[in-house]
């Protein structure tokens, strides 16, 4: 190895450590406080539930309507990741006619794979998701 590329290739390798031993605390850490986040939810509804009269009701109905959010969430990530696909297809068709020769025109269809899966998603989720 050049004694020119020693220092790049320890700073690289140096940072690529630092990189994922961050990433892998933060998710660590991350699922840890989703832990403790369910824990307490559930001990709270749990009391709740144990009270006699109308308690009990409201706490049946709060998971309902959290289980609702839950869903139109996850419904617009959907959307959201649908339109996100579509638009990254139609740009790579447009940047490939841009710097493609003009005969070649069987390159764009490149640009059909994530079109495709983004029209996938976005009719998965106006069409064939349940509904609340």
């Amino acid at each position: 190895m050049d004694a020119h590329l020693f220092p790049i290739f320890m700073f690289l390798s140096a940072g690529a450590i630092a990189l994922f031993s961050f990433l892998a605390v933060a998710s660590w850490a991350d699922a840890r406080r989703k832990e403790r986040e369910a824990y307490y939810k559930s001990e709270t509804l749990k009391k709740i539930a144990e009270t006699q009269g109308p308690g009990g009701n409201a706490a049946l109905e709060l998971m309902r309507e959290e289980e609702k959010i839950a869903r139109r969430r996850q419904r617009e990530g959907q959307k959201l990741g649908g339109m996100i696909m579509t638009a990254v297809g139609v740009g790579v068709m447009v940047l490939l006619a841009a710097i493609v020769d003009r005969n070649d025109k069987g390159v764009l269809f490149v640009g059909l794979i994530p079109l495709l899966i983004g029209v996938a998603l976005m009719t998965y989720a106006y069409l064939l998701a349940p509904k609340e």
